[in-house]
């Protein structure tokens, strides 16, 4: 149940609505204060703000009468509170609540839930992770017993020749996952298959390469000193001279192991790799991108010294090329095909959003290998910066060939980006694109229900989604009346066209679309970066009106934004309810954010919206049985983006429901995926 302002809430709003303390609240007053908050909460004057000179003062005074609830000029301040006390304002209580009970609602399950909850954004990750330390131990296992049992190896090389090998065969499947890593192309193609794109989590490859190339360092580090300081040493000995030449056939000098291949190769391999660590540490990474690239092209050298280390086969058949073969070919074709968009470049316009946010509109020329979809993210490098730095980024918008890229400026790059078109507000800039690549976000299309949570920047995977839903409702709506040939969706300043449907008849044959729910929430800290994407949402909540019009309505997407933002001050808080709440026929966007929809001040309640999504699938489903037709699927996706505690209660919750809706014979089952990036 919702709580409202409490009795001391009131009060203490009262009296500082009341400047003059004489027991009345006047017309004045409730003015200043207004002029006070709207000032502070929406500075720059939009043509929806009530002090922006479009806004009438006739549209003014009936806000302001609204609020004192008469036409009096004054009003005692105990009859001001019963007015107050029926405006419905939410307290700031629950909103605490809210953040507390988001923070600790994994402290409050039962450990069975907690880790069911857990596993759900982490089970098949941990699998993956489990199955790759597995087989380090089981080759290092078998290579560690192979070289104690044999009764030939120990008496000519000791101890040494044991970790040396031990720590070769854990090497064998570690280096092949460290360099499969780092292609995209694998990573594209699990997309297609919903089981192993959770399970080979390769969106967080940067964290996996990173992990998975200290122990590499490790296992490769302890091979040498196994070599060095073992096996080289204690065969060279004259008193192993005959066990030694019982098992190669060769007694060597300490010099001549090392200067043979597996000797200089393994050393030149092992400096290679540290080099290699050595120039990706964050500190060179985040202020010399360009030198981190460059010293990751070490890796061709140290793939071929480590291939020739063990060519000589002096103890066993050399086995590190077959594991490396198929990594290794993988990068060369990426790399191989990224260097050759790096020649092609492509126009584009570089703009400024807000503070934190530039975004890149580009027209993707026909002649490209894969086709863009909303959901993916691409390789972007700006030749004008450098020719060798390349940053993925989310693709945003993409209306055909029309694509969108909004990208936060918080490093070096993204800063030299956003300077660019500092002085102007926008540029004109030419960019070389890589691409496109799969993300969770693309299977949303398998679902005729969605539930879509995105955090911050976060929402751009899905952004581009709703851009898509609605292109191909209005393309459908184009369809069945000839007389409109275009349309467009505006994005900012930019605006993203539709081709004239007559041009590719064959292309857009005028197919029923099927209906589709989305609810969409989008959760920011502050309300101005609502303005991202508020043409979009706009345009959105327009098209819904039309829909809702419609007898067989085709798509229902509802929206609601979240601005996480505290206002300590009641006064304010009070007034931002009411001016969000606010809206006219000549401006229907709300005063505070300009969006149509309704924005909430807080923190979703997230058991709130599963709970009241639940309850509208049962009566959907009511309804449509009452009208003799049946829901076949009944398959709700849940898209996350954000902290992962917020995805553990989702995850939970979506379990929960599933349950439910086995326990009630509606058999609706809720998918949980997590958009990740790394």
């Amino acid at each position: 149940m919702a709580q409202y302002l409490s009795s001391d809430e009131i009060k203490e709003f009262l009296k500082d609505l009341d400047a003059n303390n004489n027991g009345f609240i006047d017309y004045h007053e409730v003015e200043s204060k207004l002029d006070q908050v709207h000032n502070e909460i929406a500075p720059k004057a939009k043509s929806y703000n009530l002090h922006h000179k479009n806004t009438t003062e006739k549209q003014r005074h009936e806000f302001l009468r609204s609020v004192m609830g008469t036409s009096e000029n004054k009003i005692p301040r105990d009859e001001f509170y019963e007015t107050v006390e029926g405006w419905k304002v939410p307290s700031l209580s629950p909103e605490k609540t809210s953040e507390e009970g988001s923070k600790y609602y994994m402290k409050r399950m039962a450990w069975g839930r907690r880790v069911r909850a857990w596993w759900g954004v982490r089970g098949t990750e941990v699998l993956f992770l489990f199955a790759v330390i597995a087989m380090m131990i089981a080759f290092g296992v078998w290579q560690m017993v192979k070289y104690i049992t044999d009764p030939a190896y120990r008496p000519a090389y000791g101890w040494g020749v044991v970790l040396a090998k031990t720590c070769a065969g854990i090497l064998y499947p570690t280096l092949f996952f460290l360099l499969l890593s780092m292609s995209r192309y694998l990573n594209a193609l699990a997309r297609k298959s919903y089981y192993l794109s959770r399970m080979i989590n390769w969106d967080l490859t940067q964290s996996f390469h990173i992990k998975i190339s200290v122990v590499a360092m490790a296992a490769a580090t302890l091979h040498a000193i196994g070599h060095l300081t073992g096996s080289f040493l204690y065969s060279s000995r004259p008193s192993q001279r005959e066990a030694v030449i019982a098992v190669t056939g060769v007694h060597r000098s300490y010099r001549q192991y090392v200067a043979l291949l597996p000797g200089w190769t393994g050393i030149s391999a092992l400096s290679t790799f540290y080099l290699i660590a050595l120039l990706s540490l964050p500190v060179i990474r985040k202020k010399h991108y360009e030198i981190f690239q460059l010293g990751h092209l070490l890796m061709y050298p140290f793939v071929g010294l480590v291939c020739a280390h063990g060519s000589l086969a002096i103890l066993q058949y050399p086995m590190l090329g077959f594991w490396l073969i198929i990594p290794v070919l993988l990068i060369v074709v990426e790399r191989s095909v990224r260097v050759g968009y790096g020649f092609y470049q492509i126009p584009a316009k570089l703009e400024i959003l807000d503070g934190e946010t530039v975004v890149i509109s580009v027209v993707v020329p026909q002649k490209r290998y894969w086709k863009y979809r909303a959901g993916q993210y691409v390789f972007i490098t700006v030749p004008e910066l450098s020719m060798f730095q390349w940053h993925p980024f989310t693709i945003s918008t993409c209306i055909g060939n029309d694509m969108q890229l909004h990208i936060k400026t918080d490093g070096n790059w993204t800063s030299k980006l956003r300077q660019l078109a500092r002085e102007n507000g926008e540029a004109n800039i030419k960019i070389c694109i890589d691409g496109p690549f799969g993300a969770p976000a693309q299977r949303f299309y398998e679902f005729d229900y969605s539930i879509i949570i995105g955090s911050g920047i976060g929402v751009t995977p899905f952004s581009g989604i709703l851009t898509d839903l609605q292109a191909r409702e209005e393309r459908y709506r184009r369809q069945l009346s000839p007389a409109s040939s275009r349309t467009h969706i505006d994005q900012g300043e930019s605006t993203l066209h539709l081709s004239n449907p007559t041009e590719k008849p064959t292309k857009l044959k005028a197919e029923q679309p099927v209906y589709r729910r989305v609810d969409f929430h989008w959760i920011v800290k502050d309300k101005n970066y609502l303005l991202w994407f508020s043409n979009l949402l706009n345009s959105i909540s327009r098209s819904a009106l039309a829909e809702a019009s419609d007898d067989i309505p085709h798509l229902d997407i509802r929206l609601q934004t979240h601005v996480t933002q505290k206002r300590k001050n009641i006064s304010t808080h009070i007034y931002r309810y009411l001016l969000e709440l606010h809206r006219t026929e000549e401006h229907p966007e709300s005063p505070l954010t300009g969006l149509i929809n309704e924005t909430h001040f807080g923190r979703p309640n997230l058991a709130e919206i599963m709970n009241d999504h639940y309850g509208s699938m049962l009566q959907t489903i009511k309804e449509t049985k009452e009208k003799g037709m049946e829901i076949k699927k009944r398959r709700v996706g849940v898209f996350f983006c954000g902290a992962p505690p917020i995805g553990y209660e989702l995850a939970d919750r979506c379990h929960e429901l599933t349950v439910r809706g086995r326990e009630d014979k509606s058999y609706i089952e809720y998918y949980f995926m997590m958009e990740v990036f790394g």
